[in-house]
């Protein structure tokens, strides 16, 4: 039997599958922004629970066997967010391709050389003082073209909250190291859309493949038809399918 006719282990209430899109071949997972990762979650002040998580949390329950058992495990944590649209998307480029450890350690001696983390101290600090604190070169460059981007206001960021998911990602991918998972990490955990489907995140795909394929390669074909289940809560199943694996909750 083929990849594409395999059912769920333990099946979800999934409608026909969808046609694969992107450049996944049939049984491999082809990650753009591969290992990218987040970096460990911190006492975040004032931590709000996004409005929608517990009418999510209920929903997903009665409506995925799987989530049904997962979800009360982790009690109380849930998703949060840091509130800095800058920081957010400058630790994403940070976590990128290295361990979480790795990326933990870059970013407090990025911190310590710009400690008010805004996008002019970035850009006074400027490349090479950045690739100092263990950044590569390209990384950077990346994170110095970001904050240009705020500085200047070539983003919109007062707009993003009334923007569409696919119009926040557009804009966001036009700044050079931003492709779209670090996008929809920024929609997850700054703006908290509550539907996000990161496809090209290997945790999510592996913590599929763990609790839905019985531990067999899964395509994206098969991971969206799953996640198809979800909706329109993807981004609070995926949080959950993230815990799965690691019960250390993390943040951008």
């Amino acid at each position: 039997m083929n990849a594409a006719a395999r059912k769920p282990a333990t099946p979800a209430k999934t409608p026909a599958s969808r046609a694969a899109k992107g450049s996944a071949k049939e049984g491999k997972v082809v990650l753009p922004e591969a290992e990218a990762l987040p970096l460990p979650v911190e006492t975040v002040v004032d931590a709000v629970r996004p409005a929608y998580w517990d009418e999510a949390c209920a929903d997903l329950m009665k409506r995925d066997r799987i989530l049904r058992k997962m979800i009360p495990t982790y009690g109380p944590a849930h998703l949060v967010s840091r509130g800095d649209p800058f920081i957010t998307l400058a630790r994403s480029v940070v976590g990128q391709q290295i361990s979480v450890k790795a990326a933990q350690s870059v970013w407090e001696r990025l911190v310590d050389a710009c400690p008010k983390l805004t996008p002019a101290q970035f850009l006074r600090a400027g490349p090479e003082k950045l690739a100092a604190c263990g950044l590569s070169r390209r990384k950077a460059e990346y994170i110095a073209d970001l904050a240009d981007h705020f500085k200047a206001g070539r983003v919109h960021v007062s707009e993003w909250a009334v923007m569409d998911d696919e119009a926040v990602i557009a804009e966001l991918t036009q700044i050079r190291g931003i492709g779209r998972w670090t996008a929809e990490m920024f929609l997850m955990f700054n703006l908290m859309r509550p539907n996000v489907l990161p496809l090209d995140d290997v945790g999510l795909i592996n913590a599929i493949s763990t609790n839905y394929f019985s531990g067999e390669p899964v395509t994206r074909s098969e991971a969206r038809e799953v996640a198809a289940n979800w909706e329109p809560w993807r981004t609070v199943a995926t949080w959950y399918m993230w815990r799965s694996l690691d019960p250390l909750p993390v943040t951008y």
